[in-house]
Parts: structure tokens; sequence; C-alpha cells
């Protein structure tokens, strides 16, 4: 199988790696260079294939290293890859990378409930103190005063703002988005398929009929070509015999012919995935199955639902003359209100209309102490469920109602949501999309 190499990441990888290893006159090169994107991208992968068509060594650690049961043991683990990666250079006469793979899996703060452990605190301060002394980096209880080699870093990762903000300075690192466009898409999609004789405009329509996947997409596509086959293996030897067939049997492996590779099968399963993908967003069974759990916080004296909806107000006391008392008493509604032609004096007519009905649900989350989220999306990430968060606030309806009406003004073509979150085992109880975009509204 030939695999495909995006031109933009290897020259982004070439350009650093070598940087690092050259004297630049005066010039203070970043050591670690920061790889993020979505999930799926394929990120990890690319960079294989670049350190391979360079000639680079590389060290790996990944995300799950960077915790342990005893302090100071990640921090130390990073130090011994960092002069393994230093010693291999220096024996081997190239060039070597020390790579941590989803480092934001491993020391990420997504929100203030997210476990910050003396661990977390360690691994920033010896990856910042590293891109401050790249030549010199001691083991704890030794010292060598002889001076390593130079060794960059390459960390990978969806969300970098879930890092510590001093570590992913531009001074101590560099950041890299990496979102392959169709170009790359296709020559990736081309390398899946390369053994099979798919034809390059079969990729391309295939790319194109589902141009908000990720890569992984089309690998697990490829896969499931050959369940028919596998499936039609296990019925011929049947399910309590297909064990031994399959280990350690003296008789040969079955060979597999190609499945059917014509474009509308490859759509037709394409579809089954992504219907499977839209029942893990849509169903939230966990809801359901812990409805019994859900008991309002001490002093609330009124139940919730796992899915409120607008059209409820269960605290019973008017939410919306409640919020009401909001947009005449708070300044910064002050400029919504309507005028004689039924405009209001910003022209934010859709966003007045959606908030005023989403001041209910606000209300009746702020009266149960839930914390109230406003998620953002745009249209091509909307489809893969990719929301980014917007604001955070702790049982302050006011302040949650201030920043769904900013959110709204400031992204007016993009879908916008409530969520509900439970603070005690944070479980989301409501999550609601209050604007669509454009005509879908």
């Amino acid at each position: 199988m030939s695999y495909y190499l995006s031109p933009r990441f290897l020259d982004k990888l070439a350009v650093h790696i070598t940087k690092n290893f050259l004297d630049l006159p005066k010039v203070k090169v970043p050591l670690i260079l920061g790889i993020h994107g979505r999930k799926g991208e394929g990120k990890s992968f690319q960079c294989d294939l670049a350190f391979e068509r360079i000639g680079v060594e590389a060290v790996y650690m990944s995300a799950g290293e960077l915790e342990s049961p005893d302090a100071g043991d990640p921090a130390r683990l990073i130090r011994l890859r960092y002069r393994e990666a230093a010693e291999a250079s220096k024996v081997r006469g190239r060039m070597a990378v020390l790579i941590i793979n989803d480092i934001d899996a491993g020391m990420g703060r997504v929100d203030s409930s997210t476990q910050y452990t003396v661990n977390t605190q360690l691994v920033a301060g010896t990856l910042m103190n590293i891109a401050d002394n790249p030549t010199n980096v001691q083991l704890p209880g030794s010292y060598d005063s002889e001076p390593i080699q130079r060794i960059p870093i390459i960390v990978t990762g969806n969300d970098f703002s879930t890092l510590y903000a001093p570590l992913v300075r531009d001074g101590r690192m560099e950041k890299f988005y990496w979102e392959p466009d169709r170009a790359d898409r296709i020559g990736i999609v081309s390398g899946i398929f390369s053994d099979d004789q798919v034809s390059r405009s079969t990729v391309e329509q295939l790319v194109d009929t589902f141009p908000d996947q990720s890569i992984d997409f089309y690998s697990a596509l490829h896969s499931r070509l050959y369940d028919e086959q596998v499936r039609k293996f296990i019925e011929s030897v049947g399910v309590e015999r297909i064990s031994l067939r399959v280990v350690n049997s003296t008789e040969a492996l079955p060979e597999f012919r190609p499945p059917d590779f014509s474009l509308p099968h490859l759509i037709e399963l394409g579809r089954q995935l992504e219907r499977e993908q839209q029942r893990i967003q849509e169903l939230r069974l966990v809801q359901q199955y812990h409805a019994s759990l859900q008991q309002p916080p001490s002093g609330t004296g009124t139940p919730t639902t796992p899915n409120p909806s607008f059209s409820q107000s269960p605290s019973g006391n008017g939410s919306s003359a409640s919020y009401a008392s909001y947009s005449s008493g708070n300044g910064n509604h002050g400029n919504h209100t309507q005028n004689s032609t039924g405009q209001n004096s910003t022209g934010q007519n859709r966003a007045s209309h959606l908030t005023a009905e989403a001041g209910q649900q606000i209300e009746e989350l702020a009266n149960n102490g839930y914390r109230i989220g406003i998620e953002y999306v745009d249209d091509r990430r909307f489809r893969t469920n990719s929301w980014q968060c917007y604001s955070l606030t702790q049982g302050n309806a006011s302040a949650a109602f201030n920043d769904l009406e900013a959110c709204l003004r400031e992204h007016q073509e993009d879908y916008v949501r409530l969520v509900g979150i439970d603070p005690r085992d944070r479980r989301r109880v409501m999550e609601l999309v209050v604007q669509r975009p454009g005509s879908k509204n």
C-alpha cells in the first residue's frame, strides 16, 4: 500500500526539525512544534510518514505516560526520553525528535472540574524548562556538565487551549493546525484504496460525497467492505468452531477475493457509518439509564428531567415574567427593544426572538443550580458534532443570558445551543439548539 504524505505537512515538519539542528545567528528557534486539529485526521500517522521520509530517529511518548501514582515519574520519564533521543542522534549521526502524541488528553484541563495533579504541573514545568534550556536536561539526582544535543519536540493533540498557557506561548511552541484540504483528502483516500484498483474519479466522488468526514472514516469504510466475506467464512465453519479454525490451526487461512469497490456500494456503506455516528449523538441512553439518580440539588425542591424543553416551566413561577425583568433591568439588553417598525435598534431581531424563548430555559437551569453552557459551531462542523464552548456560568441566569445574546450577535451564521450541566457529577442534563443558520431557522 502506498501512503500519501501531504506536502504541507512534510514542509512544516522538515523546516521545524532542520531549524533546531542549525545554528542560526541571533535567532531563537522554538523547540516544540504543536500539531493540532480535529480527531481522526491522521496527525500522528502523517508524522510517522514524514519522519521516514526525512530520515529522522523518533522517540515516542503517549498521553498515558504523563500520569502516574508516583509524583514526579512522568516528568522524569520526559527527561529520560529526551536524553535518549539526544544519544540516538549522537550515536547514529542522524536527526532525532521526541514526539508526544495526544498531549492534551494527558495534561489538558477541559474545565474547572478536571482533576489537576502534581504530575500535571511537573510535566508542564519540565517541558517549559527543556524548551528554555534544550542542551542542559538533567535527570533527578545527577548532574552532567556536558551539554547534550538539542532535540526538537513534536506534540500532537486536538485542543491546545486546554494546556497550560505559558507552555504554548510562541517563544516555546510553534503551532501548526492540520486540516487536510480536498487535494490532501483525495491523496490520502487514494492511498487507502491504492491496492484495490479504485479509479481516481471514484475516489474524488467518494470524498465529495462525505466532505465533512475525517480521514479515519474512509479507513473504516475500507475495512467494512470485507465484512460480508468474513461473515460467510464464519457461517461455513460454524460460530462454535471459528476460534479453533483461525488460531493455531493446521489449515491455511482462506483467501478473500476483492470485494465490490463500485461507487454506489462505497456510498451505501458510508451512509451506514454516518447513521451509526448520528445514533451515538442522538440516543444518549445514559440519561435514561440514570434517570432515577437525577435528583435536584439540595434546596431547589424542583425535580428535573434529563431533557427539559422550552415549553416546560417546572419552577411554576412564571419564567417569561422573569425574563422580562432581565430585558428591562439590565443595561446590556436595552439596545434590543423594538422600534415602531418592528425592528430592534441594532437590527438583531433574530437574536432577541431566540433569546426571549431561551430565557425560560436559562432561568430553569439557574433555579436548579445547574451550570449553564453556551456552545457554537459552524455548518460544516455541525455535521461532525464538533461544538466549541463560548461560555460556562454557575447558576447565574443574568450572566448566562448576557453570554447567550453576545454569542448570537457574534455567530449569526453558526449553530448555537444551550447546555445544562449537573455540577455534582458533571453530567449533561440538557442540550438544546437555539439557533440554526440562514434558512434553517
